[in-house]
């Protein structure tokens, strides 16, 4: 079946912009993707819009479709009736550059910060040795095609720009609690997590999980977790007790010569 669609897509850049109306053909198993290119190929060929893989794979079509982050390539025109409004906008987190096209650094200045996977100390590349059921809790987040749809929906970043210096946002503190439960990573990374990369402005509203195309469940696997962890570390006596004792035996351990 072939219909026309009522769409109305954000067109601008960083100084100003408006929805504008278009009228465009919709046929049958066509995502919103498709029909953003035939807007370009009949009507607009200067609207801009990021993508790639046209799979869900490779995160670059992330958008706002009726007010809720998406993918423009995952998300099928079937979803909407034949005479509803379709309206494209960008992701309302970031800065928009272009038209659908927002700028996205803020992520990538955010993984900089994060040291990554560190190994025990003598232990050579080739010998890693974990058991599976070790990294089955942490593998479900390497699924992440880092769309940034979870920092675009969290409003601890969408709605306070103030916050975006202090937190790391839910896709990196997901990194964060993958490196924690690794079981070769030799960093402690809790207390990081809570006093550098702002975990305790999460308050688990969950809609980081909701609009995960990878149905990653990033609050209840990740952040919840983690938290419990930060807690334990920062709160629990017997915990607080034990690193003590842990700690005062690793530098006496040190302060000993050769032999004694």
């Amino acid at each position: 079946m072939t219909y026309d669609a009522h769409f109305r897509v954000w067109r601008g850049d960083t100084d100003a912009g408006d929805l504008q109306d278009y009228i465009v053909e919709v046929n049958d198993g066509e995502v919103v993707l498709d029909v953003i290119h035939r807007l370009q190929a009949t009507q607009t060929p200067d609207l801009a819009v990021r993508w790639n893989c046209k799979a869900g794979k490779c995160g670059s079509c992330s958008a706002e479709i009726n007010g809720r982050p998406r993918l423009l390539c995952m998300t099928r025109m079937n979803n909407f009736g034949a005479d509803e409004t379709v309206t494209v906008t960008p992701m309302r987190a970031f800065p928009v550059v272009r038209d659908l096209v927002t700028d996205v650094s803020f992520n990538y200045t955010k993984a900089q910060q994060i040291p990554a996977f560190a190994p025990p100390v003598g232990v050579a590349p080739g010998d890693y040795r974990m058991a599976q059921v070790d990294v089955e809790r942490s593998q479900e987040f390497r699924k992440c095609i880092e769309c940034f749809l979870c920092q675009d929906t969290c409003h601890v970043v969408r709605d306070h720009e103030e916050n975006k210096q202090a937190f790391a946002g839910p896709r990196f503190l997901m990194r964060i609690s993958e490196l924690d439960m690794h079981p070769l990573d030799s960093r402690d990374r809790k207390l990081e997590a809570q006093d550098r990369h702002g975990l305790g402005y999460c308050n688990i509203t969950k809609c980081c999980t909701e609009v995960c195309p990878e149905g990653i469940h990033i609050t209840d696997n990740a952040l919840i977790p983690l938290k419990e962890r930060v807690a334990d570390r920062k709160y629990d006596p017997l915990v607080w007790l034990g690193s003590k004792i842990f700690r005062r035996g690793s530098s006496t351990g040190g302060a000993r010569t050769p032999g004694a």
